[in-house]
């Protein structure tokens, strides 16, 4: 598959440095769905695989897309949640390169199904400064930053910080007393909120559709709860066709998935 340049990105507005060059791989309509990135240690428990790939699946089925940095550990495992077709991937070196070799496959599923990312161009290998790019893009792709588990020095709390400085709102899996120091001081602080009810968390980028729907723009403008009025101007009789099917519902003047 060819490297092409990626069109501009408005959210990367927030970094401190736009990347002067973006490469990609794989399906650019991802960008234009809610996003919501997903980092955390290479060394997850097994109560923290559990649930990240719970909410990531949560996430996908409502038409989220998840952002992360193909790394291994939770990473990998909020890529697999999502499903390929459902996630985007931010790497630290050239497209030419599947890093690290332990998640080949997966980084070629995504980039066939999803998409894939990167400031870097052919060549150039993972370093240290380059994952430190690599996790600032992750942060500014998305709406929101969980961060599953982080020990205190960690590169996910450098993510932290970047998503304060940002704005992005953060959210953590509650963790045991003596586990993931770092995203307990997070909350100690006040810098982040605990997730304690994944259906609660995710129902916030609406319903789960109870019928099969195509998750296309349609879909993600209808997530949003717009008004009749505001729907048909933009998509005209598929409104009116979609509500026929059973696929979306009228409440009061305002569309919901049904």
């Amino acid at each position: 598959m060819s490297i092409e340049e990626a069109p501009y990105i408005s959210a990367l507005e927030d970094m401190k440095k736009y990347p002067p060059k973006l490469w990609y791989k794989g399906n650019l309509s991802l960008l234009k769905r809610p996003k919501v990135s997903i980092v955390g240690t290479r060394r997850p428990s097994a109560y923290t695989r559990r649930y990240t790939r719970e909410l990531a699946f949560a996430l996908a089925k409502r038409g989220v897309a998840v952002v992360s940095g193909a790394a291994m550990g939770t990473d990998a495992v909020a890529h697999m949640g999502a499903g390929a077709g459902n996630t985007i991937a931010v790497v630290a070196n050239g497209l030419d390169i599947r890093y690290p070799a332990v998640n080949g496959s997966l980084i070629e599923s995504m980039e066939r199904e999803g998409l894939v990312l990167s400031p870097f161009e052919e060549g150039r290998r993972a370093a240290n400064w380059s994952f430190v790019v690599r996790n600032e893009i992750v942060v500014a792709l998305g709406e929101i930053l969980i961060i599953a588990q982080a020990d205190a020095n960690s590169g996910s709390m450098k993510s932290a910080h970047y998503a304060l400085k940002m704005g992005r709102e953060i959210f953590v899996l509650p963790q045991r007393l003596g586990e993931s120091e770092g995203t307990t001081s997070l909350l100690k602080r006040g810098e982040a909120r605990a997730i304690y009810d994944i259906e609660s968390f995710v129902s916030r980028f609406g319903r789960e559709p109870a019928v099969e729907m195509s998750k296309d723009d349609f879909f993600y403008f209808c997530q949003s709860n717009p008004t009749l009025d505001e729907a048909v101007k933009k998509f005209g009789e598929r409104v009116y066709e979609a509500e026929l099917e059973g696929k979306i519902v009228v409440e009061n003047g305002k569309i919901f998935i049904a």
